[in-house]
């Protein structure tokens, strides 16, 4: 059964990094293809977040910066308008002196960059309704950082236990998104809106969007239907 069908497909080369928005996405076991290969991490090793956790550390100002994939690598785009791609070896310096503490661009190896779920999925229904709550507090998917946003009657969280298709792939919904103070950061467009997370804790249960995991790879592009394969 048809759910909806692909509004924007979105990767993020480096984790809490400012990502881009692309026309497909191409997914392998891991993932999406190019989606948090790197992070920056701190000198006790744990990666640049908006949260404190067992992985991550809170740094401020990751949103400055913005990174995209070219022929040439991972390029990343800093405050002052200048460059800088993963092959540099300037390019951790430059962090370094953005951020205000030592780091160091990671690739990712044994310890996944992932917060909870290899691909994260918002449905249109779930950003109207969070619109609906907060209509001058600039409702927007940039936010929540999704992989793919479907334009869809079903709210999100209603998916979670089923498997679906979008495009060449197969995904099982494994589980809902606890969000953190990320979709309240201010970043390019958008102001800081910390009635935000208060509002997705009032009424989500600080849950907002969910994560897939991927039975079967292949490709996905805008305007790719969205379907129900199990219910």
């Amino acid at each position: 059964m048809n759910f909806g069908k692909v509004q924007s497909l979105w990767r993020y080369p480096v984790k809490s990094l400012i990502g881009e928005r692309v026309g497909n996405l191409d997914v392998d076991a891991r993932g999406i293809s190019g989606d948090r290969v790197y992070a920056v991490s701190n000198v006790d090793g744990k990666f640049g977040s908006g949260k404190d956790t067992r992985r991550f550390r809170k740094i401020d100002g990751l949103f400055s910066m913005s990174a995209r994939t070219t022929k040439n690598g991972v390029s990343i785009k800093f405050p002052d308008g200048s460059e800088l791609t993963d092959k540099d070896h300037t390019v951790s310096q430059k962090l370094t002196q953005v951020l205000g503490q030592d780091v160091t661009l990671t690739r990712e190896a044994e310890i996944p960059h992932f917060d909870d779920g290899s691909i994260h999925i918002l449905t249109t229904a779930s950003l109207s309704l969070l619109h609906e709550i907060l209509p001058n507090s600039g409702i927007d998917p940039r936010r929540f950082r999704p992989n793919i946003v479907v334009d869809s009657q079903y709210p999100d969280q209603d998916l979670v236990g089923k498997t679906i298709t979008i495009g060449e792939i197969t995904l099982e919904i494994t589980h809902k998104t606890e969000r953190c103070r990320m979709i309240t950061i201010d970043q390019p467009g958008l102001e800081c809106r910390p009635e935000i997370l208060k509002s997705v804790s009032q009424n989500f249960g600080l849950d907002f969007g969910v994560y897939a995991r991927v039975l079967s790879t292949g490709s996905v592009s805008i305007g790719d239907r969205a379907k129900l394969v199990s219910t």
